[in-house]
């Protein structure tokens, strides 16, 4: 029950957000009481899966969604390739990693130059004095930083083109590998994109080098880069975060999850598995369920691993206010995102920003940024890596019986696939999103999901109407409705 004089409302639905998104905020005292967080678009990818050759969902899953169709592709061949028993010819497993590097990357700019930046147009910051070259650099559509990224997210896109055929939705990206070859003349291609997209970041969003800004070790460090490059666009958003106290914005529980990131052929990851809980631990694949007490679902009394687990929609379901399932870890709630793979992955700054103000607005963009610096590098390795003459994809045989699961990092976080296959058909297919993660609703035990333990506090209007900082924490999540709910 809420406060005697609390008031409720209806947030959205809203801009800049892939699918539909409302967020139901009780108010009391001139702040958040309480927030329920609704996905009111159901599209049922998991019963369509449901009795296909497994095979099918290389095709089905990358249309989820075609923001991050790519990760979906990755996961679901990891789930076949967990199936089949087979690993990634070495070629193949680093034309994966740059595809979806790629693919993350070009989102983490169009989150920060196209979703994010434009917020601090708004007419609600008419009265600072920042808000006019804020809003001539960052307005959507007519700001000039929109002008001088679209080129280069577009030629940065060329990658996925060369080795995958296309973006979004390609095939190319198979259990045993990928099946584009590339050319040694191909690879001097591959870098000189990649050269020219770091050449905008050193110049427009950093105006330093990606090393530099990847080695900022701590608060003071980055404070002390963000006066020294106040003209950057990353330096810009910096000084708007600390005008407008960011980091005291939009604080969850502090708990993190990553699958890992980027394989290497060695069994490493780029970015480490694990969770972070008052300290780091190895990731327990297992400890993960799905609670649906509080969703439009039925026909499952429990939390359930997702290889237990069931989609069947329940417009009726008591109790229910959203399309979204409730996962949880251990039966806690975890954030995922870039926020939680650099904790997780213990990057110095990271783990000084959170140890200080923990996970909110500011770090999560801080964090998104901060891989663009750490991956473009590492990306022109794995280009002089790939080697002319040997396979890019192995096969295997899709056994009649097994289940398998593709664990991946797309962009806004932790994106699982699990697959059950009984005689050579899919029997259950389950995929929990980051943002089924990030956007869930309450669990059984009436426990808030990430966004909404984030909201909850945020000083409004008492009739809602504030919305500025409401805004600025659900776009610090990066929604992608359409694949919350599939």
């Amino acid at each position: 029950m809420g406060a005697p004089d609390a008031k409720r409302r209806v947030i959205g639905p809203f801009n800049r957000v892939e699918g539909d998104l409302e967020v139901e905020i009780e108010i009391a005292d001139g702040r958040i009481a309480g927030a329920w967080v609704n996905s009111p678009l159901y599209r049922g990818f998991e019963q369509i899966l449901v009795g296909k050759d497994p095979r099918d969902a290389l095709t089905i899953t990358p249309r989820i969604c075609g923001i991050c169709s790519v990760s979906q592709s990755v996961a679901a061949a990891t789930a076949l390739a967990d199936v089949q028993g087979i690993d990634m010819a070495p070629n193949g497993r680093l034309a994966t990693n740059l595809i979806l590097a790629c693919e993350n990357m070009a989102d983490h700019l169009s989150h920060f130059y196209l979703f994010f930046m434009p917020d601090f147009a708004r007419d609600g910051y008419r009265r600072h004095a920042w808000h006019a070259a804020t809003a001539a650099r960052f307005a959507a559509q007519t700001g000039s930083a929109s002008r001088d990224m679209l080129p280069a997210r577009a030629d940065f896109l060329h990658i996925t083109g060369l080795l995958a055929g296309k973006w979004p939705h390609s095939l190319a990206l198979q259990p045993g590998g990928t099946t584009r070859a590339v050319e040694p003349r191909e690879r001097l291609r591959l870098q000189a994109i990649i050269r020219g997209f770091r050449r905008f970041l050193e110049q427009t969003l950093f105006d330093d080098t990606l090393e530099a800004v990847a080695a900022l070790a701590d608060g003071d460090a980055l404070d002390a880069w963000a006066a020294a490059h106040a003209a950057s666009d990353f330096g810009r958003f910096l000084a708007l975060a600390d005008a407008l106290q960011l980091a005291t914005l939009g604080r969850a529980g502090d708990r993190f999850l990553s699958y890992g990131a980027y394989a290497g052929d060695d069994g490493q990851r780029l970015f480490a598995a694990g969770t972070w809980d008052d300290g780091s631990a190895a990731l327990q694949p297992q400890a993960i369920t799905e609670d649906i007490s509080h969703s439009w679902l039925h026909a499952q009394r429990e939390p359930r691993h997702p290889y237990q687990g069931s989609t069947l929609p329940d417009a009726d379901a008591p109790g229910g206010y959203s399309w979204c399932k409730a996962p949880r870890y251990a039966g806690r709630v975890f954030e995922v995102g870039a926020l939680a793979r650099q904790q997780v992955d213990g990057h110095a700054l990271i783990r000084d920003l959170v140890a200080t103000h923990g996970g909110n607005v500011r770090n999560r963009v801080v964090a998104r940024v901060l891989e663009l610096a750490r991956v473009v590098p590492v990306m022109e390795q794995w280009v002089g890596r790939l080697r002319s003459g040997e396979p890019f994809c192995l096969h295997g045989e899709l056994p009649d019986e097994g289940q398998g699961a593709g664990m991946v990092e797309a962009a806004r976080g932790s994106l699982g696939h699990w697959l059950q296959v009984r005689n050579g058909r899919i029997l259950n297919y389950q995929i929990v999103a980051p943002t089924t993660w990030n956007f869930s609703p309450r669990d059984a035990q009436a426990t808030p999901g990430a966004l909404e333990q984030a909201l909850q506090g945020t000083q409004v209007d008492e009739n809602g109407k504030d919305t500025l900082a409401i805004q600025h924490i659900v776009r610090s999540f990066d929604p992608c409705m359409v694949c919350t709910v599939h």
